[in-house]
């Protein structure tokens, strides 16, 4: 009989309420040892681009981009 099984057969023994206080603190238990998740939060995609990317722009990267500087798109039909 493994660990989790004689822990099991012990539990059959307790009264309701003690059963509760034991699962309770197993699940303590299981907070307190569980490995450390990076990723706890899932993230959106736009919020998961933006926190791979923060800080990756240099120094030097141009922060007065206008519409001006951007290209004009080409209607569909214009690229048959």
């Amino acid at each position: 009989m493994n660990l989790a099984e004689t822990i099991y057969q012990h539990s059959l023994n307790l009264p309701e309420t003690a059963a509760r206080e034991a699962l309770d603190f197993i699940e303590f238990l299981e907070q307190r040892y569980a490995p450390v998740s990076t990723n706890t939060k899932k993230l959106n995609d736009t919020e998961a681009f933006l926190a791979a990317i923060a800080g990756g722009l240099s120094e030097d990267f141009p922060d007065d981009i206008s519409d001006d500087d951007l290209g004009v798109d080409a209607l569909r039909e214009a690229l048959d």
